[in-house]
């Protein structure tokens, strides 16, 4: 099962390069993306095929993030037929081989128990979306690329540094080297301190620069004002998702090694520098989408700030991980509609869009409240999580100043949504027949109905999973 997540998808991105038509080609990602989770679902409600070598196996958190990253593709794929049945001028070959590749390499990264070949398909997921943010061929998109890349390629070799490292202290500790995940935790307490610290600030570094935590998020408000909204959608649920358990991996075996302390120290000050990072450029923002480049930012520093706390604010961290990427989905979406409906980004031409598209409006605006954890909203029981469980656990600081940054972000993301949605339209922006259709709006009201859903009630699997992912990671 493991092979098929992973091959299928890399086979449908090689069948996009030889399909001659423009039209057609699209449709390949809705098949990939119901194949993989149709297996996902299978592989999920049979444990006997979650394993299928010491390389390739699921745990707790990595069935979380496959749930999430299979879910967003899921919906994603569909959007993004109706996205390119607007852009026939443009050849979409490499963008449908693109995102098919990424589906085949995230796969592998969240089935890989082998910390090299998580870092080659994590690796892997940088190249194939260089060319997704570029597809507008723009100079602002090429700027853009080129920073995701230069930017990225620093970070991702930091971590293999840190691999290396991680590799060496088992050595300095007198072990044979492994990087292998469960010989690394039996060896863990063995390992050189020195070399294991040193490992895990160049993987913090690293892989936090995959996720966009600051001050490495330079690449992401570049690179998410300038890709299609679907884009967007999956660098901000999807590759960041995939960063994330890498960071997991090396958390729990610093864990493992009595060092969970020096490691949580590190997550929650680069938690709330995030946060606030992102509060600061929040304020008075008019570039629409380089807000929700900034909201991920933050967002990423909520999820590291909750492993940093751990226990109930690592339950909350590991539910938000699937509430993130789900609203991310309804937010870059429907901002993707009304980037298309005005053909500008500034608010101070983005303006009146409930008259124009109503429905995305509708739902941006919704988005806004969910991500920013407003109730009965999926991210308010997460966000509530992590402050129960720093308050909870002592960390009192830590709790406010995460209260006081949600406050700050809620002003300043409101104030950008409100002037996108309310208003007139002003009279001198051009008018555009753009208009919302069911594969443009259908997704992003399933995700937004996703997170209300589990807002209101989350099944009992899905606790349980939680749960015995959070026991898994040694807290």
């Amino acid at each position: 099962m493991a092979l098929l997540l992973i091959l299928f998808p890399l086979g449908i991105a090689g069948l996009a390069l030889v399909i001659p038509s423009n039209r057609l080609r699209p449709w390949l990602l809705p098949v990939a993306a119901v194949l993989h989770t149709a297996v996902t679902l299978l592989v999920l409600q049979n444990p006997d095929r979650q394993t299928y070598n010491t390389w390739l196996m699921l745990d707790p958190v990595s069935t979380i993030i496959l749930i999430t990253v299979s879910g967003l593709f899921f919906l994603a794929s569909f959007y993004a037929v109706g996205y390119l049945h607007h852009r026939l001028e443009r050849s979409n070959r490499f963008f449908v081989a693109s995102l098919s590749a990424f589906l085949g390499l995230i796969s592998l990264a969240i089935w890989s128990h082998h910390l090299g070949l998580m870092w080659v398909a994590i690796e892997g997921t940088t190249l194939v979306t260089a060319p997704l943010i570029y597809f507008n061929k723009s100079k602002q998109s090429i700027e853009a690329t080129w920073k995701y890349l230069l930017v990225g390629s620093v970070g991702i070799a930091l971590a293999l540094l840190g691999t290396f490292f991680l590799a060496y202290s088992a050595i300095a500790g007198g072990k044979e080297a492994s990087l292998d995940l469960f010989t690394l935790l039996t060896t863990a307490p063995d390992m050189s301190k020195l070399w294991l610290k040193s490992a895990f600030i160049l993987l913090l570094v690293g892989y936090g620069t995959k996720m966009g935590l600051a001050p490495m998020h330079t690449w992401k408000p570049d690179a998410y004002g300038e890709a299609p909204g679907v884009v967007g959608a999956i660098l901000a649920g999807g590759v960041t998702s995939g960063a994330f358990l890498a960071l997991l991996r090396m958390y729990q075996i610093v864990s493992a090694a009595g060092e969970g302390a020096f490691a949580s120290r590190l997550l929650v000050f680069m938690g709330l520098f995030s946060m606030l990072t992102a509060a600061i450029f929040m304020i008075n923002q008019r570039d629409f989408k380089r807000t929700l480049a900034y909201s991920s930012v933050e967002h990423m520093g909520i999820l590291v700030l909750g492993v940093g706390i751990g226990g109930l604010a690592l339950w909350g961290a590991l539910f938000h991980v699937m509430m993130n990427a789900f609203t991310k989905g309804t937010l870059f979406l429907s901002a993707g509609n009304i980037h298309r409906a005005y053909k500008d980004k500034n608010t101070d031409a983005v303006q009146g869009a409930y008259r124009r598209l109503p429905l995305s409006a509708s739902l941006f605006l919704a988005g806004f409240l969910a991500i920013t954890g407003s109730p009965p909203f999926g991210p308010f029981i997460s966000e509530f999580s992590i402050l129960n469980g720093a308050f909870g656990s002592g960390h009192f600081v830590a709790g406010s100043l995460f209260l006081l940054f949600l406050l700050v972000v809620f002003i300043g993301m409101g104030i950008t949504v409100l002037k996108v949605v309310q208003g007139r339209v002003p009279p001198e922006v051009e008018h555009s027949e753009y208009r919302d259709s069911f594969l443009t709006a259908f997704p992003p009201l399933a995700f937004l109905l996703t997170v209300l859903i589990l807002g209101v009630y989350i099944p009992p699997f899905l606790r349980d999973l939680i749960t015995q992912a959070v026991s898994f990671l040694g807290n």
